[in-house]
């Protein structure tokens, strides 16, 4: 995972935890999961509409 090892991850997960504290870790992955989600749409979107003109010039 982008050439992270386990000590570094921990590392990281810890200062999150220091700067939001755990009452705002919960709501941070919400938006996240959110944000991924609709990326996620937005991509199947334009690989629907690729796929439609594809057919449409054949």
């Amino acid at each position: 995972m982008f050439g992270l090892g386990t000590q570094e991850i921990l590392v990281i997960a810890l200062i999150i935890l220091l700067l939001f504290g755990g009452k705002k870790i919960p709501e941070l992955m919400k938006g996240l999961g959110k944000g991924v989600k609709s990326f996620k749409e937005g991509m199947n979107s334009l690989e629907d509409e690729d796929e439609k003109k594809k057919d449409k010039d054949n």
